[in-house]
């Protein structure tokens, strides 16, 4: 396996911290974590803004729930601060192929873009 950057191993903690229900469950966790730009299109079709998937995961999180990452994360670094992660996700029996853009700022890495797209297993 390759070695990753710095920029790339940061990307990559952050956005399985994302995944962590306990971090989903703290609005001030996930708002250090989520760039004041930010905006996702996600696997239901919805468009989230940043105040908007706070808000949604912090109130709506079981504590024991986290989907699974199915995939490898691939990551490509495209700046000194922009990193692209990919990877699979499986969650109740709904796949998703993800797409996250980090960014680096004053604060640290923080997620500027997602996208999840529905895929059916089998069909990639």
């Amino acid at each position: 396996m390759p070695e990753h950057s710095p920029a790339v191993e940061a990307a990559i903690e952050r956005e399985l911290r994302l995944l962590d229900p306990e971090i989903r469950h703290t609005p001030e966790q996930v708002g250090a974590l989520l760039h004041p730009d930010f905006h996702e299109f996600g696997a239901s079709g919805r468009h989230w803004d940043r105040a908007s998937l706070i808000e949604m995961l912090t109130s709506t999180t079981d504590p024991g729930a986290r989907p699974s990452v199915t995939s490898p994360i691939e990551a490509t670094q495209l700046a000194a601060d922009l990193v692209h992660l990919t990877f699979d996700t499986e969650n109740n029996g709904r796949h998703a192929h993800r797409s996250s853009l980090w960014r680096r700022t004053e604060d640290g890495w923080q997620l500027y873009f997602h996208q999840g797209t529905p895929f059916s297993p089998g069909t990639k």
